[in-house]
């Protein structure tokens, strides 16, 4: 049985009357406006604008989740609370819900990064595990997410095409890596792209991981060394070709 939890996915809750003023100064999408079923995909960066997180904000009434890798949730709910300081923020595990997956459930939202990504929602866990499923559907696609992909502390946020899959708003305020990201952004300087390409095409000086299971490197190129055969239609259709 498949299901369609996301078992490799961990929520963490961020309530109280300053949560979302605390992460509107963090994080690179606008947390003031978020609302229920409208699901954002953002980052936490290091003040050079390089990635740290990635995950997925949801709106539940006041409060914000945080739909993370499981496997990094405590690091980042750490790094959360070091921001905190003395402000009423509560930052915990929510282990009453689960993230899941289905590329037929209608009804649920669409997964905020690309709509073929197909829909992802909010809810008790249930039985089985849609993780592997939706790796090799999102890797498909060329989408990346988590340290592994994206590394971390190594990969400029517009690098992981971030803009193009709307990890960013640049008309919210400051946050941690702003202006490095918004500089990259208004010279138009995104030099190098997250890109996958066959394993058998691997160039090990460029590489993030390999993924022998589905025949892919994701590597860290040069825009002017990418085949623009390689590129997902999404990223093609708005990367300006190179110089």
């Amino acid at each position: 049985m498949t299901g369609t939890t996301l078992t490799d996915r961990a929520l963490l809750r961020i309530s109280g009357e300053e949560a979302r003023p605390l992460l509107q100064g963090l994080l690179t999408r606008d947390v003031l406006t978020l609302k229920d079923g409208e699901p954002r995909w953002g980052g936490l960066l290091t003040p050079q604008g390089k990635a740290l997180y990635d995950f997925i904000l949801w709106s539940d009434g006041d409060d914000v989740l945080i739909d993370c890798e499981a496997s990094q949730a405590d690091a980042l709910a750490k790094r959360l609370t070091l921001y905190r300081l003395r402000r009423k923020v509560a930052i915990a595990r929510e282990d009453a819900l689960a993230v899941h997956w289905s590329l037929e459930e209608s009804g649920k939202p669409l997964d905020p990064r690309l709509p073929a990504l197909g829909h992802r929602w909010i809810a008790p866990p249930e039985p089985g595990d849609a993780s592997a499923a939706f790796r090799a559907h999102r890797l498909s696609l060329g989408v990346f997410e988590g340290v592994a992909e994206l590394g971390q502390d190594q990969t400029l946020w517009l690098e992981a095409n971030a803009e193009e899959l709307g990890g960013v708003d640049y008309d919210k305020g400051c946050y941690v890596g702003q202006e490095n990201t918004a500089r990259m952004h208004y010279r138009s300087k995104v030099n190098r792209r997250l890109v996958a390409v066959p394993l058998a095409s691997a160039d090990a000086k460029r590489q993030r991981a390999a993924l022998p299971d589905l025949g892919l490197s994701i590597e860290h190129r040069r825009v002017e060394d990418i085949d623009p055969a390689t590129l997902p239609p999404w990223l093609a259709q708005t990367m300006p070709s190179p110089l």
